[in-house]
C-alpha cells in the first residue's frame, strides 16, 4: 500500500509540474483544483457501482434470503443518494465558478477602460519595440550585409566554374539577408519607397547574379537530352536549384497572403520556365531538321520527315530510360515531352500542310501522319510502351486539313496522269518511224513500251495511294481507269493517223508494218493489264462500278486492233493489185503465174504477222483469207475474159480450181493450230468454176440455180457476169435464167456469211446486157 500511495503521489506531482510551467498559469490553480476535485467525485461513484457487483452472493440460495434482498436495495438507495449528493455539490461550485468568472470580466472592463489612455502614451514603446526589431535583424544580417560583395564575387566564380549548386547556396543567402531587411523596413514604414529603394540597389548585383545562374541552368535544361547522356549529376543538380526556387516560391507567396509584403523578383517561376524552355526546344529541334529545299532536293520533303521520325524516336527513348530518372515523379517529365513533342510535331506538320505542296509530297505528308507516325517506326515502337499509347494519341492534323490535302492531290494526279499518258504517247509515235524494228517479248511478238510506261506509273500511284488509305486507293484506280479511256481513244486516233501518213509515202516509215504489228499486240497488253490492275487493287464488291468503263475500254482496244489488222491487210493487198488485175485474163489464161505469187506474198508477210498475238493473229487471218476470195471473185464478175469455146472454159475452170486448192493449202498453213475453218470459201470459187465448167446449156439454170441456193447473197448482176464470162449463154437463156431465180424460194443456210454483197459488178445492168 505504502508504494502505490507513493507512487499516486509521484504522478500527482508530475500532473501539477505539468499544470504549471508558466508563471501566468499559477493564476488559474483554483480551477485546476475544482477541476481535479469533480473529476476524483466522478471516480469515487464509479467504484461504488463497481464494489456493489463485486460482492454479489455466488449463489442462488443466498439471493432467495429476505436479509440479502433488503440490502441489496438499501445499497442501491444509498449509491443513489450518494450520486444526488455529489450532482449537488458540482452544480454548487459550478455556480461559486460562475460568480467568480462574472466578477473577473467586471474587473477586467474597469481595467480596460481605465488603461485606455496608459495604451495611447505606449505608442513610443511600440515605436521602440519595432525599431528593436528591425535593427536586431540589421545585426543578425551585418556580417552578411558587409561581405555582399565579396559572396557577389564568390558566387560569380562558382557560377562560371559550374559549381550550380554552390552557387546557388550563397545566392539563397544574399537574397534571404536582403529579404529579411526589405521585410522590416516594410512592417516599419510600408510607404517608405526610398530606404526600400537604397536596400534593393545595395544587392542589385544579386540580381544579375540570378539571371546569370538562370542562364546556365537553361543552357543545360536546352541539352538535357544530351547532358543527361555525358554528365546526369549537372542535371539533377538544376533540377534541385529548381526545386528550392519553387519552394521559396511557395513561402514567399504565403507571407504575401498574410503581410502583403512580397520581395521583388517573386515568384520567379523556374520551373514554368523551364518546362517553356524545354518546349521552345522541342519546337526548335523539329523545325531544325530540314536541311533542304525543293528547289535543292526532289526530296526534301522525304528527308525532312525521315529525320524527325528518328530525332523524335532517339528523343523519346532517352526521356524514358534516362531524363525520367533525373526528375521527381511529380513532374512526369516523359508524359510532359511526349506532349510537347506531340504539339511541336502537329504545328510543324500543319505548317507543311499550308505549303504548296506537290503531288508526290503529299502522299508523303499524309503517309508520315496517317500511317508512319503511329507504326512501330515510331511511337509504336515496343520500348516506348506502355508509357505510350497509340491509339490515345490525337491526328497531327486535322481531319478537315486531310481531305483538303487528298482533294489537292486527286486534283494535281489528274493533271499529272493526263500529262504523263500524252508524253508517253509522243515518246511512242517517235519510236514508230524508226528504221530499227521494234523489241519482241519473251514470246517473240513485237511491242513497244508504252503499256509498260503507262501501267507502271499507274502502279506506282496505287502503291503510294494503298500507302495512305484504301479509299484514296480506290478512287485513284478508278481515276486511272478513267483516264486510261480517253487515253485510248487518242491512241486510236493517232494510229490512224499513222496509217494515213504511211499512204502518202508507202516507203516511209521503214517498219510500218512491224510496228503497226506492235500496235496491235499493245492492246492485248493493255487489255491483260487492265484486268490484271482490278484484280490487284479492286475489291471484288466494287467490280460492278467499272463493269462498264472495262467494256468501253475492251471495245476501244479491239477497234484499235481491228484497224490496224485492215490496214496491214490493205498492205499486203497493195502489193497483190497488179497480180490480182491478172486474174480472169488472156493472160491468165495463157499461164500467168499471178496467183502463185499471191500465195507468196502472202505467205511472206504472215511471217511477220506471225509476230501478232492470239486473238488477233487468227482475226489476221480468216480476214486474209476472205479478202483473197472476195478479189478472186471479183476478178471474175469484172468480165475481163469471156470464154469463147468449151475448151477455153474446160481449161479456166480448171484453172480456178487448182488455184482454189493452192488458196486452201496456203490458208490451211497459216492457221495451223488456230482452228480455223478453210475450206468454206474456197469452195465458193469451185462452185463457180463448175458452172463455167458446164459443157451441157441446158443444164446451165440447175447449175446457177444451185449455186444461188448455196450462196444465196449472190445478185442478179453476178448472175448476168458469171454467164457474160461463159460466153455461150444467149440473151433470152440470161434472161430466163435470172427471172427463174427470182421467183424461186431462197433458204439460206444459217451459217453462212455472205460475200457476195461486197461484190460490185461494173455499172452494166442486166437490161443493157440483153440488148
Amino acid at each position: 500500500m505504502e508504494e502505490t500511495d507513493r507512487e499516486a503521489v509521484a504522478t500527482a506531482v508530475q500532473r501539477v509540474a505539468g499544470m504549471l510551467q508558466r508563471p501566468d498559469q499559477l493564476d488559474k490553480v483554483e480551477q485546476y483544483r475544482r477541476r481535479e476535485a469533480r473529476k476524483k467525485a466522478s471516480v469515487e461513484a464509479r467504484l461504488k457501482v463497481l464494489c456493489s457487483y463485486e460482492f454479489e452472493p455466488q449463489t442462488s440460495k443466498e439471493t432467495r434470503q429476505p436479509g440479502y434482498q433488503f440490502c441489496k436495495k438499501a445499497a442501491a438507495i444509498q449509491s443513489q443518494l450518494d450520486g444526488v449528493r455529489t450532482g449537488l455539490s458540482q452544480l454548487h461550485n459550478a455556480l461559486n465558478d460562475v460568480k467568480d468568472i462574472q466578477q473577473s470580466l467586471i474587473d477586467v472592463n474597469k481595467d480596460w477602460r481605465q488603461s485606455i489612455n496608459t495604451i495611447e502614451n505606449l505608442k513610443d514603446v511600440k515605436d521602440a519595440v519595432v525599431q528593436h526589431s528591425q535593427l536586431a535583424a540589421a545585426v543578425e544580417n551585418l556580417k552578411n550585409i558587409f561581405s555582399v560583395p565579396e559572396i557577389v564575387r564568390e558566387t560569380q566564380d562558382l557560377i562560371e566554374r559550374g559549381e550550380l549548386l554552390q552557387a546557388h547556396r550563397k545566392l539563397m543567402d544574399l537574397e534571404c539577408s536582403r529579404d529579411n531587411l526589405m521585410y522590416e523596413q516594410y512592417r516599419m514604414d510600408s510607404k517608405n519607397t526610398h530606404d526600400m529603394n537604397l536596400i534593393h540597389t545595395y544587392f542589385g548585383d544579386m540580381q544579375k547574379l540570378s539571371e546569370e545562374l538562370a542562364k546556365q541552368l537553361w543552357m543545360v535544361v536546352q541539352r538535357s537530352l544530351v547532358t543527361v547522356r555525358r554528365d546526369p549529376t549537372l542535371l539533377v543538380s538544376v533540377v534541385r536549384i529548381i526545386e528550392r526556387e519553387e519552394k521559396i516560391d511557395r513561402r514567399m507567396l504565403d507571407r504575401k497572403k498574410q503581410t502583403g509584403f512580397i520581395p521583388p523578383g517573386r515568384p520567379k517561376k523556374w520551373k514554368e520556365k523551364m518546362f517553356n524552355i524545354l518546349e521552345r526546344t522541342v519546337s526548335t529541334r523539329i523545325e531544325g531538321t530540314q536541311a533542304d529545299t525543293r528547289e535543292s532536293d526532289k526530296m526534301w520533303l522525304v528527308r525532312h520527315l525521315e529525320i524527325i521520325r528518328k530525332y523524335v524516336l532517339d528523343d523519346l527513348l532517352v526521356a524514358k530510360t534516362l531524363l525520367d530518372q533525373c526528375f521527381p515523379p511529380h513532374y512526369d517529365i516523359f508524359k510532359r515531352l511526349l506532349s510537347m513533342y506531340h504539339q511541336a510535331l502537329s504545328t510543324r506538320m500543319q505548317e507543311l500542310a499550308a505549303e504548296d505542296l506537290e503531288a508526290n509530297e503529299i502522299v508523303s505528308l499524309l503517309t508520315w501522319v496517317l500511317n508512319t507516325y503511329k507504326s512501330t517506326e515510331m511511337m509504336g515502337n515496343s520500348e516506348l510502351s506502355p508509357e505510350v499509347d497509340v491509339n490515345s494519341l490525337n491526328l497531327l492534323i486535322s481531319q478537315d486539313v486531310v481531305d483538303q490535302l487528298l482533294s489537292k492531290y486527286m486534283s494535281t494526279l489528274t493533271s499529272n496522269i493526263i500529262g504523263w499518258l500524252r508524253k508517253a504517247l509522243e515518246t511512242d509515235k517517235k519510236d514508230w518511224v524508226k528504221e530499227t524494228e521494234p523489241e519482241a517479248d519473251q514470246d517473240g511478238y513485237y511491242q513497244t513500251t508504252l503499256p509498260a510506261i503507262v501501267f507502271q506509273m499507274f502502279e506506282q500511284n496505287l502503291q503510294v495511294a494503298a500507302q495512305i488509305s484504301e479509299d484514296l486507293k480506290t478512287k485513284v484506280l478508278l481515276l486511272c481507269l478513267q483516264q486510261m479511256n480517253s487515253f485510248l481513244t487518242r491512241y486510236k486516233d493517232e494510229a490512224q493517223l499513222y496509217k494515213e501518213e504511211h499512204l502518202k509515202n508507202r516507203q516511209y516509215p521503214q517498219c510500218y508494218v512491224q510496228y503497226m504489228i506492235a500496235v496491235i499486240n499493245n492492246c492485248q497488253t493493255f487489255k491483260e493489264s487492265i484486268i490484271s490492275l482490278k484484280r490487284k487493287y479492286l475489291k471484288v464488291e466494287l467490280e460492278d462500278t467499272l463493269s462498264s468503263s472495262h467494256a468501253s475500254m475492251d471495245a476501244i482496244l479491239d477497234i484499235i486492233a481491228k484497224e490496224g489488222c485492215s490496214s496491214l491487210l490493205d498492205e499486203v493487198f497493195m502489193d497483190l493489185e497488179t497480180h490480182l488485175n491478172e486474174l480472169m485474163t488472156k493472160k491468165w489464161l495463157m499461164g500467168s503465174n499471178a496467183v502463185g505469187t499471191i500465195c507468196v506474198t502472202v505467205e511472206d508477210y504472215f511471217n511477220d504477222f506471225a509476230k501478232i498475238k492470239k486473238p488477233y493473229k487468227k482475226t489476221m487471218t480468216v480476214e486474209a483469207h476472205r479478202r483473197v476470195v472476195v478479189e478472186y471473185i471479183r476478178a471474175i464478175m469484172l468480165k475481163r475474159i469471156s470464154f469463147k469455146n468449151a475448151e477455153e472454159r474446160k481449161e479456166g475452170a480448171e484453172k480456178m480450181i487448182k488455184e482454189a486448192e493452192q488458196f486452201r493449202f496456203l490458208f490451211k498453213k497459216l492457221a495451223a493450230g488456230s482452228g480455223e475453218d478453210t475450206e468454206g470459201l474456197c469452195d465458193i470459187i469451185e462452185a463457180i468454176a463448175e458452172v463455167i465448167k458446164l459443157t451441157d446449156p441446158s443444164l446451165l439454170y440447175l447449175e446457177v440455180s444451185t449455186l444461188v441456193s448455196k450462196y444465196p447473197d449472190i445478185r442478179d448482176d453476178h448472175i448476168a457476169a458469171l454467164l457474160t464470162v461463159r460466153g455461150d449463154a444467149s440473151r433470152d437463156m440470161k434472161q430466163t435464167i435470172i427471172e427463174t431465180l427470182d421467183q424461186g424460194p431462197s433458204q439460206p443456210n444459217p451459217n453462212y456469211v455472205p460475200i457476195f454483197k461486197e461484190i460490185t459488178v461494173p455499172t452494166l445492168t442486166v437490161p443493157k446486157l440483153l440488148k
